[in-house]
């Protein structure tokens, strides 16, 4: 199990030379280069505060929301504000009670254990998590049957941040031992996202135009994690093509990825096309349309389908999926005289 050790960035500039490294170059370090989410930095704030003055350590908090718009960068500000120690691993990493009484016996006091995706954590290691959270001790069951003990350990204090992406796997025992707070990582805005993609151009000591960071931020499905994305993508193709980074080579960079003006994919549009093509926009059920589509169920349901339900692109009835009138329009399909009766 590795662990890792949040302390001040020396030299940002530095960082980013290292490619490898990118990503975490990027990721903020101070509250004030953290970009939207105001009601969870405000909540946030107020605790450590509070926390700080008394002498005490954080409670412990739940971040939830879809994947990247910054669980994981927010426990490494709470680590990085405070001075603390932070102690890294998923909820998959820990397979065995034996793997988390390891993990918390050798935490300091004070430390910050960061737990991704706690949903799929193993639920006999989930029980023993009960005790650990609420009153700092461990109750491991030594031998079987008859002869079988319990011992208590002593825990370190310690803060529990844990981040996941499916709230409702999380049991509400779990959920209610959280005493920080739950807090739900909501979309950014275009605007948002472009305060994002100019601060990461002057990290990655690019020039950006403001109308091609605009074209990025209009792409970026309201995704932090997408829009550094676009733009290491769009700084590589500017690179080996001699260009400026203008909105056309934008375009141009992104056309080459597949990604429209609105930021669909090459399977978002496929899945559209199919729906009005085939099925005449529908309703026709999830099945039918991953046979069409050569696809996974999960897959349309839980990665495809939340970004055009959220354009309104697609609506999700009770006789199955249907397209919109906007995602008519979108594609340049006619839109045809008896699609309105059919999403009454």
């Amino acid at each position: 199990m590795s662990s890792k050790k949040t302390t001040k960035t020396n030299s940002t500039k530095d960082a980013v030379t290292d490619e490898s490294f990118l990503d975490k170059a990027l990721r903020p370090t101070q509250w004030d280069e953290y970009v939207g989410q105001k009601h969870i930095k405000d909540n946030v704030k107020i605790l450590l505060t509070a926390a700080g003055e008394r002498g005490h350590i954080p409670e412990h908090i739940l971040f939830y929301g879809p994947p990247g718009l910054g669980k994981t960068t927010l426990a490494h500000l709470i680590a990085h504000e405070t001075g603390r120690q932070m102690k890294i691993t998923s909820g998959p990493a820990i397979e065995k009670v034996g793997d988390l009484a390891s993990i918390l016996t050798n935490l300091s006091p004070g430390d910050i254990l960061f737990v991704d995706e706690i949903h799929r954590l193993n639920k006999m290691v989930e029980e023993i998590l009960y005790p650990a959270m609420e009153s700092g001790v461990l109750d491991i069951i030594i031998g079987k049957g008859p002869s079988a003990r319990t011992i208590q350990l002593d825990l370190p204090p310690f803060t529990l941040i844990a981040a996941t992406t499916r709230v409702a796997l999380v049991s509400s025992p779990l959920r209610s031992r959280f005493s920080g707070g739950v807090f739900r990582l909501e979309f950014y805005t275009d605007e948002e996202i472009a305060q994002i993609v100019r601060r990461s151009s002057k990290l990655l000591k690019t020039e950006l135009e403001e109308e091609a960071l605009k074209e990025i931020a209009q792409r970026s499905r309201f995704t932090p994690r997408t829009a550094n994305y676009f733009l290491k993508r769009c700084r590589d193709y500017a690179q080996v093509n001699k260009k400026n980074l203008d909105k056309e080579t934008i375009k141009e960079a992104l056309n080459i990825l597949a990604i429209d003006e609105i930021g669909l994919n090459s399977s978002d549009r496929k899945f559209l096309e199919i729906l009005i093509e085939k099925f005449h926009g529908g309703p026709v059920g999830l099945k039918t349309i991953a046979a069409a589509i050569s696809e996974e169920e999960a897959t349309l349901e839980e990665v495809i389908e939340p970004y055009l339900i959220q354009l309104g692109l697609l609506e999700r009835t009770a006789r199955g999926r249907m397209a919109t009138s906007k995602a008519y329009e979108h594609l340049g399909f006619d839109l045809p005289e008896n699609l309105q009766n059919k999403l009454i």
